[in-house]
Formats: C-alpha cells, sequence, structure tokens
C-alpha cells in the first residue's frame, strides 16, 4: 500500500521485476533533469511530483518511490480511482495474464475504463462513504453514469463544480495524448481528488434577523454577523464587475450578492455573502432543491446546497485535482495510444453527461 512519510510526500513500495524497475524508469526518465523533451517535459504536468527512491534504515533492501501526496492540501478530500484504456494488460502479457484481466472487467473494451474504488466525503453526516474495486467491475453500460455520479454526490447535492473542473482537467491529459507518439500506458489510473467540504470561507450576513430566528448558528462569532471557516475550496471566479447576484428563491424577497475579494496578507481569497434587497435581475437562478425552502437560523445547510448548484461557468476555481498515477506497464511506441484515448473521452462523456443531466 501506500506509505505517509514524515516530511509530508507518500511512499509506494517498489513492486517485483519487472513492474517495480520500469515504473522507477519511468519516473527517471520523465523527471530528468537534464530533460529537454517537450512532450515529457508537460507529461509532468500530470503526474504526481516525483522525488526519487527511498529506503527504510531499518530495511535498507526495501525500495520506495517518493512521490508528492496529491491530497496533502485538501481539508476532507474525495478520491477516486479509474484505471484508463481498453486493456488492463500490456503487449507482454501472457495469454492466462490477458485472460485473466479480461475476466474481471469484460466490459473493459467497450468502456474504456474502470473504477478501482472511491471515498466520498458526506457533509450532511460528517462521514466518509468509501467503494471498493468490487462496486467498480458491478458497473454495466447502463449504470456507469450513476455509478460516477455517486463520486460527486455529497448528501446534500450533486457537486457539479467539481465535475465541471474535472472535466476540465481531463480534456487536457486528452490533448497531451492526442499530440504524443512516444509512449503507450497500460494498466494506468487518474487520480481525482476534490475538496469534500462545501462550506463558504467567509460569509457575511447584514440582516441578522436571519440568524436571530432559531439562536445563532455553529460557527457565528461574538459581533453576530459573521461566519467564517478556513478550508480550501475556492466557488467563484471574477466577473466583470467582480460582482454574481444570485436569486435564492421567488418567495424571499432577499438576494445574496456574492463577491470576490482579494487580500494580500491572506492565504487564500474569501468569499463574502452579503444579504440585500436587490429588485434587478438575477444572474443565475437558484436551485430547485431549495426553492420551496425559506432561510432560518440553521443557515448553513442552506448556504452548502447554494454554493454546491451554483452554475459550472462560474466555478472554473473549484479545488480538483487529476492526477495520472500507475505506471508498471508503460511502453516505449510510435503511434498514439487509441486505447487510452478510447477511454479518456469515454470518460468526459460520461462527466459531461452527468453534469448536464
Amino acid at each position: 500500500g501506500i506509505l505517509q512519510h514524515p516530511d509530508g510526500t507518500v511512499l509506494k513500495q517498489l513492486q517485483p521485476p519487472p513492474r517495480g524497475p520500469r515504473e522507477q524508469e519511468f519516473y527517471n526518465k520523465v523527471y530528468d533533469s537534464d530533460c529537454c523533451d517537450s512532450v515529457l517535459l508537460e507529461l509532468r504536468e500530470y503526474l504526481p511530483k516525483y522525488f526519487g527512491v527511498w529506503s527504510p534504515p531499518t530495511a535498507p533492501n526495501d525500495t520506495y518511490l517518493k512521490l508528492e501526496d496529491v491530497t496533502r492540501k485538501f481539508n476532507k478530500p474525495c478520491i477516486m480511482d479509474v484505471k484508463i484504456g481498453q486493456k488492463s494488460y500490456d503487449p507482454y502479457a501472457s495469454a492466462e495474464k490477458i485472460q485473466q484481466q479480461v475476466s474481471k472487467y469484460p466490459l473493459m473494451e467497450e468502456i474504456g475504463f474502470l473504477v478501482l474504488g472511491m471515498r466520498v466525503y458526506h457533509v450532511s453526516s460528517d462521514s466518509y462513504e468509501t467503494q471498493n474495486q468490487h462496486y467498480g467491475r458491478s458497473l454495466t453500460k447502463e449504470t456507469v453514469k450513476d455509478g460516477i455520479s455517486k463520486f460527486f454526490h455529497n448528501g446534500y447535492c450533486l457537486r457539479k463544480d467539481a465535475i465541471a473542473a474535472s472535466i476540465q482537467k481531463v480534456e487536457k491529459i486528452l490533448e497531451w495524448f492526442e499530440g504524443q507518439k512516444q509512449l503507450n500506458f497500460y494498466a494506468s489510473s487518474l487520480l481525482f481528488v476534490y475538496e469534500g467540504s462545501c462550506q463558504a470561507p467567509t460569509v457575511r450576513l447584514s440582516d441578522v434577523t436571519l440568524a436571530e430566528k432559531r439562536g445563532v448558528p455553529r460557527g457565528l462569532l461574538a459581533g453576530g454577523d459573521i461566519l467564517e471557516y478556513n478550508n480550501n475550496i475556492h466557488l467563484l471566479s471574477s466577473t466583470e464587475n467582480g460582482k454574481i447576484e444570485a436569486s435564492v428563491s421567488k418567495g424571499l424577497s432577499k438576494f445574496y450578492a456574492l463577491h470576490k475579494k482579494a487580500y494580500s496578507k491572506r492565504h487564500h481569497s474569501q468569499l463574502s455573502l452579503k444579504v440585500e434587497n436587490l429588485e434587478q435581475d438575477n444572474v443565475w437562478k437558484s436551485s430547485t432543491c431549495i426553492a420551496q425552502e425559506h432561510l432560518n437560523g440553521n443557515v448553513l445547510p442552506q448556504l452548502e446546497k447554494v454554493f454546491c448548484h451554483m452554475p459550472a461557468e462560474i466555478k472554473e476555481s473549484a479545488n480538483v485535482e487529476v492526477r495520472m498515477i500507475d505506471f508498471a506497464h508503460v511502453f516505449p511506441s510510435n503511434t498514439k495510444d487509441e486505447g487510452y484515448i478510447y477511454g479518456l473521452k469515454n470518460l468526459i462523456t460520461v462527466l459531461q453527461n452527468i453534469l448536464d443531466n
């Protein structure tokens, strides 16, 4: 398994030959300090950073790959591992190995990818739901869309911002594959990570009566008008005037005006949310999941639903990572990796369908 190093990196034990040495050789080639190959230099953007190999003092013969912990910056990381490609066996696999791999997931060639596992944070219960490889292998052509959408549902709502950001990142990886003929990847995966915490970094309530109706919600400061949360998710990108107006409900006379402020001395930009009387047209419509509800003292769940359902086009800054991992079966080539490209395109289609529907 993956181990944690005290310095914040992760350690992946080198597999037995030829897989382990092949993966090490791959990382060494891509991260060679003398590398001037533009294809490999761009590939670094889509991999975890590589810090060489490491052996514990007590077992100097055990070798580990020392890699970036892609989940480290997240507060509540949601993680999914998806194997990509039409074949999960390499060109040198024996007939027995081929049969073994095909029997594990016969639909691999048709679907082009396989969910190996996921871990999803549910805001409502403050707990994680985990699915293993058996879950992914149970998915069919008809159920794979719903199966993957489970990864982006946090118990309150579908995280469309994370889906949209994931699509953008997978499309960048697809562009790289479309433009290179050096390497073919087998049994390699994409690691998806997004911030599961859905709370706004800063919430300002100028109309304090909303909070007073049923007591002060958790997180409200003594001043009575500020809720602060420290997390890594960015919910809004800048607009022309820096302001996005939103209708919370037709039944409410109040509108939320969200504007992004940059603080030079803060680690992240913060969002502030003010309750104002705005009679002008709103930029986006609220989700139907709260259309009939009224804000009361229990403010946080309502705000979480609003944030979760903000349209994808204004949430390009969602905190999402998509990285390629597992390179024990990477081989030189002089053709495009059509199997991997096929899998990426199919995965993008599924993600886009989840987003659209």
